[in-house]
């Protein structure tokens, strides 16, 4: 005997009232919306761990190339920290200006900051010139314009 599924949202015959309200409707026709399984704490955390997590990498890698395999002193974590305090600290003001910009500013914002950060560990090797570590900084960033500002175009808001 065939049965018809139930609509997206709607409460199954028989099934108890929890008092719930339930999820808005997708955005467009035909689309489902991927369940929330965590709450809104956990989205907060993630938030701020993510970038954390990789400002420390960050600042380990460039600690690790400065001191170019030698010993670890306590300069050189020192160091390791406060870089990653830097890069934690920018990318939070790069992502809270960045998201009011439109596209183009949008996309050059991540790219600078994006080939920043990239000019500034290939520079703490040591091995090369500040004028190449510039110039393989202005590449990455070229690249990560191009992909961003693609991205945003092809998801601009058409509202």
């Amino acid at each position: 005997m065939a049965h018809a599924a139930p609509a997206p949202g709607a409460r199954p015959p028989g099934a108890p009232v929890t008092g719930t309200v339930p999820s808005p409707a997708p955005a467009r026709p035909g689309a489902t919306r991927t369940p929330d399984v965590f709450g809104p704490r956990a989205h907060a955390v993630a938030r701020w761990a993510g970038p954390v997590a990789a400002g420390l990498v960050y600042g380990y890698w460039a600690a690790a190339n400065q001191r170019g395999g030698g010993p670890i002193t306590g300069w050189n974590v020192l160091f390791g920290f406060v870089v990653a305090l830097a890069f934690v600290l920018l990318y939070a003001a790069v992502r809270r200006l960045a998201g009011r910009l439109r596209r183009e500013a949008h996309a050059a914002a991540w790219a600078a900051f994006a080939g920043v950060a990239f000019g500034f560990l290939y520079h703490q090797t040591g091995h090369y010139s500040v004028l190449r570590s510039a110039l393989m900084a202005m590449v990455v960033a070229a690249a990560v314009f191009a992909v961003l500002f693609y991205r945003y175009y092809t998801h601009e808001d058409t509202a």
